[in-house]
């Protein structure tokens, strides 16, 4: 079967109006002065759309694009894509960029220009989640100044092993993990109980406060109290902070 083409884009309003002005004088008056002055337009515009219509029909007449052939003082395509590496890995904005640019690089270019190049590209606007934040509205981190003032605790379920042995239904024996952080030393400590009530909760609290106190101190290590519910096993960490990293020097 012959390959059908495919269908031409319609004709905006210009190429319409362009049409209005060149057919009259074709098909009807001839007089290119008169229909000129009642369209209130030059005769050189007019010969240049007919001459364009006369070498490329309807196709002639639309609306080209007036950017130049060549652009000899463009920006380099390795700057650009220099640009566009910052923008999407590090969020920098086009100041922050021609100065980087500047510092590790040796490329000279405006803030100015590197917005422009970003708009061009679509990338003039950051997402809601990476876009800059005062000091006193970014997100802020829980902290005391003395240990255990504040704790934050969390409990999961912990799935027991086929290996385990069975309890007193015939099923598997329940485990829970009570995770304890302290707000200033940033201690964690975890505690497995096979009962979830207010004495776990209470023994798991009052393990991880003795804990920061004690290691404020000194560097003894701490246990729970006489009267607290027996548990399966006791791990003090720390947590880690949150690491931080700077855009690497690349090219």
């Amino acid at each position: 079967m012959p390959k059908s083409t495919p269908p031409a884009p319609p004709l905006g309003r210009e190429v319409k109006r362009r049409l209005a002005v060149i057919r009259p004088v074709e098909e009807v008056t001839g007089n290119v002065a008169l229909s000129c002055r009642y369209f209130g337009l030059s005769r050189q515009a007019y010969y240049t759309w007919y001459r364009r219509y006369q070498a490329e029909g309807v196709e002639g007449l639309r609306t080209r694009s007036k950017a130049p052939k060549t652009s000899p003082n463009a920006t380099h395509v390795e700057v650009v894509g220099k640009i566009i590496y910052l923008r999407q890995n590090y969020h920098f904005g086009p100041e922050k960029i021609a100065m980087y640019l500047k510092r590790y690089h040796d490329v000279t270019i405006s803030k100015s220009g590197v917005w422009r190049i970003l708009n061009r590209l679509d990338m003039g606007r950051l997402p809601t989640s990476q876009r800059y934040k005062r000091h006193d509205r970014r997100w802020k981190r829980y902290e005391k100044q003395l240990p255990g003032h504040r704790v934050q605790i969390d409990v999961k379920f912990i799935e027991p092993l086929a290996s385990m042995p069975q309890g007193r239904r015939g099923g598997r024996n329940k485990y829970y993990q009570f995770t304890a952080i302290d707000d200033c030393t940033r201690l964690r400590v975890l505690r497995i109980y096979p009962t979830l009530n207010q004495a776990t909760a209470i023994s798991s609290s009052t393990t991880c406060c003795s804990a920061c106190r004690s290691r404020s101190r000194s560097s003894r290590p701490t246990t729970a109290p006489s009267s607290s519910p027996p548990s399966t096993g006791t791990c003090s960490t720390r947590a880690s902070p949150p690491r931080t990293s700077s855009p690497a020097h690349r090219g």
